[in-house]
């Protein structure tokens, strides 16, 4: 099938999502030369594979190749972003494939999903599917996802975020702004570019006031101040409704008031992708970047404790233990599936987990029993690792479960785990927005 050939066939196609997406893909698979799904590989290469949703539930995924894709479709105008969100519930269950794929009948959108590397989207519009640059990426996909891995990583990333950031601080300090009073400021809005970019505020809101209020340095710093009251208490902002975000970041402190090539470089800033930013690096790089030694600001970005390292900690002293736990629990659920009534009944007698429900629900209460204090936290690093792996812990038990016919559970394992301490009132603000 040539390229022609596809997009006179599939342009304003009547047919729905689930009688139209074998038939597409079929179609995709002889565009760019690629044998369709068989019986014969139905162990790496199928239609509707079967995937547990990690937050819950069971579902399946339109079509996956191991090792390649993940893909999701939907009708014609249909929302192809709840399609992704999908895909990212079932990721893990599909053995975390490099790319996860949305497709209607009028685009093609490729997410990239390599570890440790920043997300990149590629959308193929079916008009222009014939283009060569589209027609690579649509190869890639099926025979090559390495060509589409993302040439930059989240720590690359997060370095020109840090160092951005730091221009703006310099820029304010040099006009007499107390150090304090800007970093400050600067955390707020960095928490709001955080935001903005996972949905938990309004799609750009922040980027966009920055833009359009750029000639009016006053009316953005009123506005700034409604936003930021807004979010300290839950309400309106123009004509979005703002969700309250606890903790004391948003304090009532004013904002600072910027010149308009301040605003330039925050609006900069604000474009980057900051779903994307390591919070667990990205402190450590904001701490060195807000120092008063000069020095330190001239390494930003060169020294900061790495994931890596803070594992060396974390896993004799923390993981380990927990893995083997964990290893026990499973060999025990293994037994506890076919224990008769009796049995059980004898286990529950010297209090012992009686069926695989019981043993999974007590090793998630010791999971969200760890209490994890860093003496001198910093900016939170340490902290948000443990967190971090704590949470890839108990997914694990969530995975596990349809092995014993057990449901998920309601997520325990949280922030309220983590205990710091530090010396520098700035370094906990720091370690509280990391966390």
């Amino acid at each position: 099938m040539t390229p022609a050939e596809f997009i006179a066939k599939w342009t304003a196609s009547p047919l729905n999502e689930r009688a139209a997406y074998q038939l597409h893909f079929l179609d995709l698979c002889a565009l760019v030369g690629h044998d369709p799904p068989s019986p014969q590989s139905a162990s790496w290469f199928r239609f509707e594979q079967g995937a547990d949703k990690t937050g819950g539930g069971e579902g399946f995924a339109d079509v996956w190749k191991r090792g390649f894709f993940g893909w999701e479709y939907k009708g014609p105008g249909r929302d192809l972003e709840a399609a992704y969100g999908q895909l990212l519930a079932y990721r893990e269950a599909l053995e975390n494939p490099p790319l996860l794929v949305v497709c209607d009948t009028d685009r093609l959108e490729v997410h990239t999903n390599f570890t440790n590397t920043a997300k990149q989207r590629h959308v193929i519009p079916l008009a222009g599917l014939a283009e060569p640059a589209h027609l690579a990426i649509l190869r890639a996909v099926f025979f090559d996802p390495e060509q589409l891995r993302p040439g930059r990583t989240r720590a690359d990333i997060t370095q020109q975020a840090a160092r951005g950031l730091a221009a703006i601080f310099d820029t304010l300090v040099a006009r007499a702004v107390e150090p304090q009073a800007a970093a400050h400021f600067l955390m707020k809005l960095v928490f709001c570019f955080f935001a903005e970019d996972v949905r938990l505020l309004p799609d750009k809101l922040l980027t966009t006031l920055l833009v359009r209020r750029r000639a009016e340095p006053a009316r953005l710093a009123r506005q700034l101040d409604q936003l930021f009251a807004a979010m300290a208490a839950g309400g309106d902002f123009g004509e979005h409704d703002i969700d309250h975000f606890n903790g004391g970041l948003f304090d009532g402190q004013p904002a600072v008031l910027m010149t308009t090539a301040e605003i330039d470089q925050l609006a900069g800033a604000a474009a980057l992708d900051w779903s994307q930013i390591e919070p667990s690096i990205f402190g450590s790089l904001f701490e060195g970047a807000l120092s008063r030694d000069p020095q330190r600001r001239q390494r930003l970005g060169a020294h900061y404790t790495s994931r890596d390292d803070i594992l060396r900690i974390l896993e004799p002293v923390l993981l380990e233990p927990l893995r083997r736990e964990w290893e026990a629990v499973q060999a025990a659920c293994d037994e506890l599936v076919s224990l008769d009534t009796k049995q059980r009944a004898r286990r529950r007698k010297d209090g012992q987990a009686a069926t695989p429900a019981e043993a999974l629900g007590q090793f998630r209460d010791r999971l969200a029993a760890v209490r994890v204090l860093d003496p001198a936290c910093g900016s939170g690093n340490f902290l948000y690792v443990a967190l971090a792996s704590l949470l890839d812990l108990e997914r694990d038990t969530d995975l596990a479960a349809g092995r014993w016919g057990v449901g998920r559970s309601f997520h325990q394992v949280g922030p309220h785990q983590l205990l710091g301490l530090d010396i520098e009132p700035f370094a906990v603000e720091l370690a509280r927005m990391t966390v």
